[in-house]
């Protein structure tokens, strides 16, 4: 595959990933029967994907269910804050990566990663800083903040199983079959407490079957083709279009505003987040040259 062609299919998913924002804040539906709906379409569109051969096995099962959490809580977090607080403060994740990796994967962080815990904890206050005031797109700011801390939590803790799992090169596809069961998992956990589900319209409808089919299962599937072609920093600089671009889209096609100290405090974070993968893409070339 071409460099280009992997680039494009990062970028589509960069882009897929951004739209959650705008598409999960539809009104008819609850933040439980979005979170139900999403996954289980999702679910289909993986299964369809991988042809129903799924890799089953504990580290499988444990990392779903971490997945499973993470899909739930940042549909639950959108709805209730801000687009853009809910990806943002999703976006703290290498922050509890950073320290959690010492005790789950055996890996260290350095002391320069210091300065970026600061950076992203200082983005993260700034975004709860601004205390919006509740509206239609975000009636609760503050519980929804606060969830989607706990998203970045889980986030973090699935990209440790994630590549924990894909370790195992004697069976590939690991990752994708996680995502799979994951999006399962959502589903039965959540689809109980979504039903029974409203009157909507077709367009709401066709909403959920986006997010699921495409938001969701299309872009990791573009996701997973173009990354293993892909330096890391390339890979990890495409995706930080989806934070940038959901509170545009948001704001467009539902009229929300971000405030100031979640714009201030977003971009500290993605900043820093940059800075240190171009730095540490730097460090390692170094020491491949040496």
């Amino acid at each position: 595959m071409s460099a280009t062609k992997a680039r494009l299919q990062v970028l589509a998913a960069a882009l897929l990933f951004s739209t959650g924002g705008a598409g999960i804040k539809i009104a008819s539906f609850s933040g439980l029967q979005v979170s139900a709906l999403r996954s289980a379409f999702a679910a289909i569109a993986f299964l369809i994907f991988l042809r129903g051969r799924v890799v089953w096995s504990l580290h499988v099962v444990l990392a779903s269910i971490v997945y499973a959490a993470t899909l739930t809580l940042f549909v639950l977090a959108t709805k209730l804050t801000t687009a853009a607080n809910a990806t943002f403060l999703q976006s703290t994740a290498p922050l509890f990566l950073l320290l959690s990796s010492p005790l789950l994967l055996n890996e260290h962080f350095k002391r320069r990663d210091v300065i970026y815990l600061l950076a992203v904890a200082l983005g993260m206050f700034s975004c709860f800083m601004g205390r919006p005031e509740p509206t239609i797109t975000a009636p609760d700011p503050v519980r929804g903040n606060l969830l989607a801390v706990i998203c970045s939590i889980t986030w973090a803790l699935t990209l440790v199983a994630l590549r924990y799992v894909e370790r195992d090169h004697s069976r590939p596809g690991l990752g994708m079959s996680v995502v799979a069961v994951g999006s399962l998992f959502a589903t039965f956990a959540t689809m109980p407490f979504a039903l029974p589900l409203p009157m909507a319209s077709t367009g709401e409808w066709s909403t959920l079957v986006y997010l699921g089919v495409c938001q969701v299962g299309l872009a990791y599937v573009c996701l997973t083709a173009g990354i293993r072609h892909l330096p890391a920093l390339e890979a990890s600089l495409l995706l930080l279009v989806e934070p940038v671009l959901n509170p545009v889209w948001t704001w467009i096609l539902r009229g929300e505003s971000p405030g100031s100290w979640t714009i201030v405090g977003g971009g500290i974070i993605l900043t820093a987040t940059a800075l240190r993968s171009v730095h540490e893409a730097h460090v390692s070339s170094r020491l491949v040259a040496e």
